[in-house]
């Protein structure tokens, strides 16, 4: 029998930048709480950014429609369906008021696989890239993998969770080519002033760097917030602007795994080369689900919307009761990132959590509530908890989290 090879062999059998990535912890975090569910434990999950609704019907019968057509069980163009694309530009000029032709669309394999082609189309190795954070658990892994250096930029509750021109200023070298801007954020919900995106766009525009600016959360903003899309804003930055969008949160298509990137045309083909030779086209099914979905109305969303706009108030509300906790009402996107440096330091049944990692881990064991430490988006100190879950899960799984906490 061969004896297996020691882990310090096995580790050097995998490449040195594959083997450096990170597992998703949001992925992580969703996977072992199903699994614990799976088990028989009622786990209740706050760790997936993914809605609880089903995909509206129109859009799943588009797609029943196309399995049954033969023209969809054959390749199509790598960079998307013509008449999607030309969809995507017609959405884009509805919801965002930017103007842009198809030629300027490459629909991808989600807004991950958006995200990546635009970093290996811009980045070349050693180059930097401006990162705020809390950050996207995907941005800096993407980055790394082009060749890029995340340099992270961080930020806090105080100033709700927004980076300043001051802080990108600073944070500036000679080897920064691009800024990341979210707004709507994940994991935080912070939104952008359209006054607050006009001026890092001129910023951007000024210092001569791209900007990657990802619109996901578009739909999902609350109260007095508005979303504002930076070309649109400042048109002057659309020829270093690539905009990374997709279906996955404002439709509940999140297993569909459809998202787009706009830019100029010079990114666009050589994102789509890319893409040509690592995925080619998007599965067509899912493909004309989505232009079932951008070419409807926004009904759904909006009913969406009203259900994460009164869960936001809910959820906040039990979170920042708790002693140690501070929680801001977040503004947009399904997510509250509390601060839980209070509760650090603290005996919890005969535990002292000294990381919100800890803690996160804490929580899962004795009280049965998945939450995402803030660990993952660069931030230790907090906890993501996902609010796209149903209304009596979020009470129950939070009044188990403050129950637990108050026990310290």
């Amino acid at each position: 029998m061969t004896e297996q090879a020691p882990a310090t062999a096995l580790h050097g059998r995998v490449s040195h930048r594959i083997g450096s990535i990170a597992e998703s912890a949001t992925l992580a975090v969703d996977a072992k709480a199903k699994a614990l569910k799976a088990a028989g434990r009622p786990v209740i999950g706050f760790g997936a950014g993914e809605p609880d609704f089903a995909t509206p019907d129109y859009i799943v019968e588009a797609a029943v429609a196309a399995c049954r057509d033969p023209k969809w069980h054959r390749y199509t163009p790598a960079g998307g369906l013509p008449e999607l694309k030309e969809a995507i530009a017609a959405k884009t000029l509805r919801d965002s008021g930017y103007a842009v032709s198809a030629a300027q669309v490459l629909v991808t394999n989600g807004g991950k696989q958006a995200l990546y082609n635009t970093f290996a189309a811009l980045l070349d190795p050693g180059d930097e890239a401006l990162l705020p954070a809390p950050y996207w658990t995907t941005y800096p892994e993407s980055i790394r993998l082009a060749g890029g250096v995340p340099v992270e930029i961080v930020t806090d509750e105080t100033s709700g969770y927004r980076v300043s021109i001051d802080q990108l200023e600073a944070a500036l070298t000679p080897r920064t080519k691009l800024l990341v801007f979210v707004s709507p954020s994940n994991p935080t919900g912070a939104v952008y002033s359209p006054a607050d995106v006009a001026a890092i766009g001129r910023w951007a525009l000024e210092k001569g760097i791209w900007v990657v600016t990802d619109e996901i959360y578009e739909h999902l903003v609350y109260g007095d917030a508005q979303f504002a899309s930076m070309p649109t804003l400042v048109p002057e930055i659309a020829d270093r602007c690539v905009v990374v969008n997709g279906v996955a949160k404002t439709y509940a298509m999140t297993g569909w795994r459809v998202g787009w990137l706009i830019g100029p045309k010079d990114v666009v083909t050589a994102t789509a080369n890319l893409q040509s030779h690592a995925t080619s086209n998007v599965a067509n099914v899912s493909q004309v689900a989505a232009l079932a979905a951008v070419s409807g109305d926004l009904t759904a969303v909006t009913a969406m919307r009203s259900a994460f706009d009164r869960r936001r108030v809910t959820i906040t509300g039990l979170l920042d009761a708790i002693d140690g906790i501070t929680c801001p009402l977040p503004e947009g996107a399904f997510y509250v990132y509390p601060s839980v440096k209070g509760v650090l330091g603290r005996t919890i049944r005969g535990k002292v959590p000294t990381t919100s990692a800890e803690l996160a881990a804490l929580i899962l064991d004795e009280a049965e509530v998945a939450v995402v430490p803030g660990e993952a988006f660069g931030t230790p100190g907090y906890l993501r908890l996902s609010y796209a879950l149903g209304d009596d899960d979020l009470v129950e799984g939070a009044t188990r989290i403050a129950n637990l906490l108050g026990e310290a």
